[in-house]
């Protein structure tokens, strides 16, 4: 992919990961039930963060889906007026204990950049490439969390329970996480085939 083909996406990746920061992902009941039922209308839980860090990731590759995230890291943390990340924004996100996770949309949106385009065009490869990078995000955060906890526990930091922490930022949202993912591998998927590339 050419230069200013990859800043374009880097650009659209920022673009949505700070609008899927603000708006929040749901679900409809099953089509075969609106009729008797009606459109009900069911929260995952979760923003669309992650889905547009995982689609720029599918449509711009690594090095589009990496650059997008160190801007959005970047422009939250150097934002103090407009709350860039889900929990605010500014330099003291850092002791956030949820900032790991945002530091692992770097990392998570170059690999699966990387592994959408090292294997010819599939729904499964693009499920896989996703599953990856939303994998890598939680093992980032995980790490952070781990590594806050033992500055918690030298006295430098505020209280707070890990368990209660890793089920906050990891266990709950999975479920949700795992929806966007589906729905992001067929949309990239789409997207891909009518782009021809």
């Amino acid at each position: 992919m050419s230069v200013p083909n990859e800043l374009l996406w880097a650009l659209i990746g920022l673009l949505l990961t700070i609008g899927g920061t603000l708006l929040e992902a749901f679900i409809t009941n099953p089509p075969w039930d609106w009729l008797g039922q009606g459109v009900n209308i069911i929260s995952l839980g979760v923003s669309c963060q992650i889905g547009a860090v995982l689609l720029a990731g599918c449509l711009g590759g690594k090095n589009a889906g990496a650059l997008s995230q160190i801007a959005y890291v970047l422009l939250g943390l150097l934002s103090y007026n407009f709350p860039i990340f889900t929990e605010g924004g500014g330099l003291d996100y850092v002791k956030q204990p949820g900032f790991g996770y945002i530091l692992g949309f770097i990392v998570g949106a170059w690999i699966c950049g990387f592994l959408s385009f090292r294997v010819p065009l599939r729904v499964e490869s693009l499920a896989f490439s996703c599953i990856c990078g939303l994998l890598t995000i939680h093992l980032c955060g995980l790490s952070y969390l781990i590594t806050f906890q033992s500055i918690l526990n030298s006295g430098t930091v505020e209280d707070f329970s890990l368990v209660q922490t890793i089920m906050k930022y990891s266990i709950a949202p999975m479920p949700g996480q795992l929806v966007i993912v589906c729905a992001v591998t067929v949309l990239a998927f789409t997207l891909r085939q009518l782009m021809f590339y």
